[in-house]
Protein backbone atom coordinates (compact mmCIF):
# COMPACT_ATOMS: atom_id res chain seq x y z
CA UNK A 1 0.00 0.00 0.00
CA UNK A 2 1.29 3.45 -0.94
CA UNK A 3 1.09 6.33 1.32
CA UNK A 4 1.61 9.66 0.14
CA UNK A 5 1.91 12.01 3.49
CA UNK A 6 -1.01 11.01 6.01
CA UNK A 7 -3.36 10.37 2.33
CA UNK A 8 -3.75 6.39 1.53
CA UNK A 9 -3.58 6.21 -1.96
CA UNK A 10 -5.31 3.00 -2.01
CA UNK A 11 -8.31 4.85 -0.72
CA UNK A 12 -8.22 7.77 -2.89
CA UNK A 13 -7.88 5.56 -5.61
CA UNK A 14 -11.02 3.27 -4.67
CA UNK A 15 -13.29 6.51 -4.00
CA UNK A 16 -11.66 8.43 -7.16
CA UNK A 17 -12.61 5.35 -9.52
CA UNK A 18 -16.36 5.33 -7.63
CA UNK A 19 -16.94 9.02 -8.50
CA UNK A 20 -15.77 8.88 -12.00
CA UNK A 21 -17.83 5.80 -12.76
CA UNK A 22 -14.70 3.36 -13.95
CA UNK A 23 -13.22 0.12 -12.41
CA UNK A 24 -9.53 0.07 -13.89
CA UNK A 25 -6.82 -2.39 -12.47
CA UNK A 26 -4.11 -0.32 -11.71
CA UNK A 27 -0.68 -0.52 -10.16
CA UNK A 28 -0.42 2.24 -7.40
CA UNK A 29 2.80 2.92 -8.44
CA UNK A 30 2.64 2.95 -11.86
CA UNK A 31 1.57 6.43 -12.48
CA UNK A 32 3.42 8.78 -9.44
CA UNK A 33 6.56 6.88 -10.67
CA UNK A 34 5.50 7.75 -14.19
CA UNK A 35 4.74 11.57 -13.11
CA UNK A 36 8.30 11.76 -10.79
CA UNK A 37 10.42 10.90 -13.67
CA UNK A 38 8.75 13.39 -16.38
CA UNK A 39 8.62 16.12 -13.65
CA UNK A 40 12.40 15.45 -13.55
CA UNK A 41 13.57 15.01 -16.97
CA UNK A 42 11.25 16.56 -18.74
CA UNK A 43 9.72 19.11 -16.78
CA UNK A 44 7.32 19.25 -13.77
CA UNK A 45 4.08 20.51 -16.16
CA UNK A 46 4.71 17.13 -17.65
CA UNK A 47 4.28 15.38 -14.98
CA UNK A 48 0.08 15.11 -15.31
CA UNK A 49 -0.05 15.72 -18.76
CA UNK A 50 1.64 12.54 -19.40
CA UNK A 51 -0.41 10.60 -16.90
CA UNK A 52 -3.96 12.29 -18.46
CA UNK A 53 -2.45 11.14 -22.20
CA UNK A 54 -1.57 7.36 -20.63
CA UNK A 55 -4.65 7.29 -19.51
CA UNK A 56 -6.49 8.60 -23.13
CA UNK A 57 -4.13 5.90 -24.63
CA UNK A 58 -5.28 3.19 -22.35
CA UNK A 59 -8.43 4.10 -22.95
CA UNK A 60 -8.57 4.85 -26.66
CA UNK A 61 -6.76 1.29 -27.17
CA UNK A 62 -8.95 -0.55 -24.68
CA UNK A 63 -5.76 -1.77 -23.00
CA UNK A 64 -5.66 -4.45 -20.65
CA UNK A 65 -3.89 -3.69 -17.55
CA UNK A 66 -0.52 -5.40 -19.10
CA UNK A 67 -0.70 -3.28 -22.18
CA UNK A 68 -1.11 0.12 -20.27
CA UNK A 69 1.96 -1.15 -17.92
CA UNK A 70 3.91 -1.40 -21.60
CA UNK A 71 2.32 2.37 -22.61
CA UNK A 72 3.79 3.58 -19.23
CA UNK A 73 7.75 1.99 -20.04
CA UNK A 74 7.02 3.41 -23.46
CA UNK A 75 6.28 6.52 -21.76
CA UNK A 76 9.08 5.98 -18.82
CA UNK A 77 11.76 5.28 -21.50
CA UNK A 78 11.26 8.44 -23.27
CA UNK A 79 10.91 10.73 -20.14
CA UNK A 80 14.42 9.16 -18.99
CA UNK A 81 15.97 9.53 -22.41
CA UNK A 82 14.89 12.99 -22.47
CA UNK A 83 17.96 15.71 -22.99
CA UNK A 84 15.93 18.64 -25.07
CA UNK A 85 16.24 21.75 -23.11
CA UNK A 86 12.79 23.57 -22.01
CA UNK A 87 14.11 26.71 -24.40
CA UNK A 88 15.13 24.01 -27.80
CA UNK A 89 13.71 24.99 -30.49
CA UNK A 90 10.76 22.57 -31.45
CA UNK A 91 12.28 20.15 -34.56
CA UNK A 92 10.19 20.68 -36.89
CA UNK A 93 10.23 24.73 -36.98
CA UNK A 94 14.02 24.44 -37.79
CA UNK A 95 14.56 25.07 -41.66
CA UNK A 96 16.24 22.42 -43.33
CA UNK A 97 19.33 23.49 -44.96
CA UNK A 98 19.13 24.05 -49.03
CA UNK A 99 21.96 22.56 -50.70
CA UNK A 100 23.90 24.85 -52.49
CA UNK A 101 23.66 23.97 -56.36
CA UNK A 102 24.86 27.13 -57.59
CA UNK A 103 27.07 24.96 -59.65
CA UNK A 104 23.81 23.12 -61.63
CA UNK A 105 22.82 24.21 -64.92
CA UNK A 106 19.34 24.69 -64.59
CA UNK A 107 18.63 26.71 -68.02
CA UNK A 108 17.14 23.89 -69.58
CA UNK A 109 14.71 22.89 -66.52
CA UNK A 110 10.86 22.81 -66.66
CA UNK A 111 8.74 23.69 -63.87
CA UNK A 112 4.92 23.14 -63.41
CA UNK A 113 2.87 26.13 -63.04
Amino acid sequence: MVNVGSVNLHDWIDELCDVLEVEPEIDEALVPDLAQTCARNVERPAAPVTAYLLGFAAAAQRANPEQVENLAARAQALAEGWDRPADAPDPDDIPDEIPDDSFVDHSNDVYAE
